[in-house]
């Protein structure tokens, strides 16, 4: 084990990215381990901590190559600046590896990320996305794409058995996030190979909450791959992403002849909201964040309420509409965080339920706090809610 200082002392992030680099790289048939194989000047283990590196927040980043290659890790990895690298040996297997790279996890680390290095271009946004998505919901988070060709099921002979509903199919991505000490009691008590971390931590009886991934986050295997990878480097385009954060702010009066809808959900017995559509100030101040931090104007000027096709509308559209917006942008989420300010509805029993149906919607984690004014206000005196939310969103860079 190589550290560059010590990874658990004052200071020490409490964020951490195990960088799986301890294949053979057989089927990229360049005659080195695949993560020592160079990309327009750079091997793919320096591009792969580069995104790791522009993240505004601190990490410990562990490293884990083959035995023989530990020292020419190190010497490489010295330069990046990062005061946080460990270098460590692998294993024969896959898990094998992300186990020595976990006991080399700082103790004041409480999130871990699991990343395989061959993912070398996957963009900054989506390490933020899925580290913040694992500390706001409290369980396993992953990135994936959605599965865009037609998948046969076929038996040993190669026909055709069925047709898979591919509206159902998710490929899977890293970095794969996770709370330290679940994923660390998990390996813990595996006993068989998995195929993915997300595998193994299902295994353990756990949660996990699949986000949206990226395109440029695609798997080197393969020498086409690694023409891919040449030509998006030399072009600049690798990790083209910058991190933007938006503010949307909320607020409608109680109208007691309306169904009260808060955060797309239903709240019955609760006085509703009075608006042009149905008044889910949640939804609506979660647009105007979104619309903020892309840079793509406001809900005002996207949804007017002099449109007609709004009249009554539900914030699902609203939202579906804004992600549809921001995709078209070139912007990616990576998170929402949503305060609610007023004396009703009580949130607390319905916030996970709240975050995940949000979540589902945004593509991105969502987090929802709720607090009162003590008496003062329009709130306090219970005519109405504030919502307050922001959002972080990646977007090309200059």
């Amino acid at each position: 084990m190589v550290d560059a200082v010590p990874a658990g002392g004052v200071g020490a992030p409490t964020r951490a990215v195990v960088v799986v680099a301890a294949g053979s790289g057989t089927r990229l048939a360049q005659g080195r381990p695949k993560a020592f194989v160079e990309v327009a000047g750079r091997t793919i283990l320096e591009w792969s901590l580069r995104p790791i590196l522009l993240s505004p927040a601190p990490w410990q980043v562990v490293v884990v190559v083959p035995s023989d290659l530990v020292d020419e890790a190190a010497a490489l990895l010295g330069s990046s600046g990062n005061g946080f690298v460990t270098v460590v040996a692998g294993s024969a297997t896959r898990q094998g590896s992300v186990a020595r790279g976990l006991a080399a996890v700082g103790p004041r680390v409480t999130t871990v990320l699991v990343h395989d290095s061959a993912r070398c271009f996957t963009p900054t946004a989506q390490f933020e996305a899925v580290a913040s998505g694992v500390e706001a919901l409290g369980h396993g988070v992953v990135p994936g794409l959605p599965v865009s060709d037609t998948i046969k099921r076929v038996d040993a002979e190669g026909a055709v058995v069925a047709t898979v509903d591919r509206s159902e199919l998710v490929a899977m991505q890293t970095p794969q996030g996770f709370p330290r000490a679940e994923l660390d009691a998990a390996y813990a008590a595996a006993d068989d190979e998995h195929t993915d971390d997300a595998a193994l931590y299902e295994a353990a009886g756990h949660r996990v909450t699949v986000v949206d991934g990226h395109a440029e986050a695609f798997k080197i295997t393969t020498p086409w791959d690694l023409s891919r990878a040449a030509m998006l480097a030399a072009e600049g385009t690798a990790s083209p992403t910058a991190l933007r954060t938006g503010v949307g702010i909320d607020v409608h009066a109680f109208d007691p002849a309306e169904p009260l809808r808060l955060g797309t959900l239903d709240w019955p017995g609760e006085q509703g909201l009075a608006g042009h559509s149905d008044g889910d100030a949640v939804a609506h101040a979660i647009v105007d964040a979104l619309l903020s931090a892309a840079g793509q104007g406001d809900i005002g000027s996207r949804f007017g309420t002099d449109d007609p096709r709004y009249a009554g509308a539900s914030g699902v559209v609203f939202l579906e509409a804004t992600r549809r917006i921001l995709t078209d942008a070139g912007a990616r989420i990576a998170n929402v965080a949503v305060q609610v300010i007023g004396n009703r509805p009580r949130l607390a029993a319905r916030r996970t339920e709240l975050e995940e149906a949000l979540a589902i919607l945004v593509g991105a984690p969502v987090s929802v706090s709720a607090t009162t004014t003590d008496g003062l206000g329009f709130t306090g005196r219970g005519e109405g809610v504030t919502v307050i939310a922001t959002a972080l969103v990646s977007v090309a860079s200059d």
